[in-house]
């Protein structure tokens, strides 16, 4: 057995997992698996090379897959993860490899109508390649999203969505549909939620945002119970040259360590800001699964166990003042991704790729581990400096 890999109790917590999975056991070693820079290792009967693996992923996949619950693989990116899981489940439904395949013509490929704008390019592209037939769907629609999980061969679910914050119902999604599931866990986390007890095939995370956690890291990884799809996921990375570097994977794995205290502390600092949010007359409208007003909040009750910091809101005088909010911060960080230890906002679609589905003057803020009031002074006098701005 892979050292990386060792029994650990089931009966372990979360916070336990992320400390001590992932860790060499051998007398002598280090307690911190140490950046191994190699191509290549001495060979025993067959050589070994770092496309196919090396000791610094093996301990980021070993720590990922006990908190998810499953054997997981590192990828250069997210989009590196997102594009091998679709890969390996388009794969299946061509060649009829798995349960309810298509006897002929594209694939179907169901996949919310707001998501992540990589994923949506990504499904763009297989589309205009003739690769797929693609059916969205709005979560918040159970009919409507049910009778397109229904038809795929290919389920997509993201939850809570990028950056509209809707919140799919995982369990009756994945029950519904005839082909394999592939959900973006990115949000939530493994600490929240947990999408292969849920009936999900693969699960992807853009590892820089939440694992990693201080905006230093690009890489990505993809979860399954399936020996099958991880073999063919591993085939894959390999073959594309979607592997991760080692000073990433090294620094994600430092991250994870304490991905559950930083989660913590930002999860309840994004439920105060959201609150105060919706109780301010100049926000139109705030998105978050934690306050018991959102359109998502009873689905989020049966499959998260906290809320994530992920927070979304569109103020009263639109786009213009949006524009104008994200100027005047001094605390809050304006950029773009989230998951990091620090608080960032940014118009979404400031970005010609967002989709034309998000509302023009949706602000997302990703809620840091600052301290909560200084937080929102700092978002509250953006919020008061901006009240006369008003435009389309």
């Amino acid at each position: 057995m892979d050292a990386h890999n060792s029994p650990l109790p089931d009966q372990w917590a979360d916070a336990t997992l992320a400390i001590s999975a992932g860790r060499p056991h051998q007398p002598g070693s280090p307690l911190n698996t140490p950046i191994v820079p190699a191509t290549a290792f001495r060979a025993e009967e067959v050589g070994g090379y770092s496309r196919d693996s090396n000791p610094t992923w093996e301990a980021f996949e070993a720590v990922v897959g006990a908190l998810e619950g499953g054997q997981a693989l590192a990828f250069a990116s997210g989009m590196g993860a997102i594009a091998a899981a679709l890969e390996v489940t388009l794969m299946a439904a061509v060649e009829g490899s798995g349960p309810g395949r298509r006897a002929s013509g594209a694939p179907v490929v169901a996949a919310p109508d707001v998501q992540y704008s990589g994923t949506r390019g990504l499904l763009s592209e297989l589309l205009r390649g003739g690769r797929i037939q693609l059916r969205s769907y709005h979560p918040a629609d159970g009919a409507e999203a049910l009778a397109a999980a229904a038809a795929a061969d290919v389920l997509v679910i993201e939850t809570p969505a990028n950056p509209s914050m809707e919140i799919s119902d995982i369990t009756a999604l994945a029950g519904a549909t005839r082909g394999l599931t592939v959900a973006d866990n990115t949000f939530a986390t493994p600490l929240a939620t947990r999408p292969l007890d849920l009936g999900v095939d693969i699960v992807v995370h853009s590892a820089s945002k939440y694992l990693a956690g201080h905006s230093d890291s690009l890489l990505g990884i993809a979860v399954s119970r399936d020996s099958g799809l991880t073999a063919a996921l591993h085939s894959l990375r390999a073959l594309h040259g979607a592997t991760p570097g080692v000073l990433e994977a090294f620094l994600a794995t430092r991250g994870v360590r304490t991905m559950p205290l930083r989660v913590r502390a930002a999860s309840a600092n994004a439920m105060t800001v959201a609150e105060r949010l919706a109780a301010r007359a100049d926000i139109a409208e705030v998105r978050y699964p934690g306050l018991p007003g959102d359109p998502g909040h009873a689905v989020a009750l049966t499959q998260m166990s906290s809320f994530g910091s992920v927070v979304a809101f569109r103020p009263a005088g639109g786009r213009a003042r949006a524009d104008a909010i994200v100027r005047a911060t001094r605390l809050w960080t304006h950029a773009t991704s989230l998951g990091g230890i620090e608080s960032t906002l940014e118009r979404r679609r400031c970005h010609e790729f967002e989709s034309p589905e998000v509302p023009a003057e949706l602000v997302r803020l990703s809620v840091g581990c600052e301290d909560v009031e200084d937080l929102w002074n700092d978002l509250s006098a953006a919020l008061e400096a901006t009240a006369a701005v008003v435009g389309d």
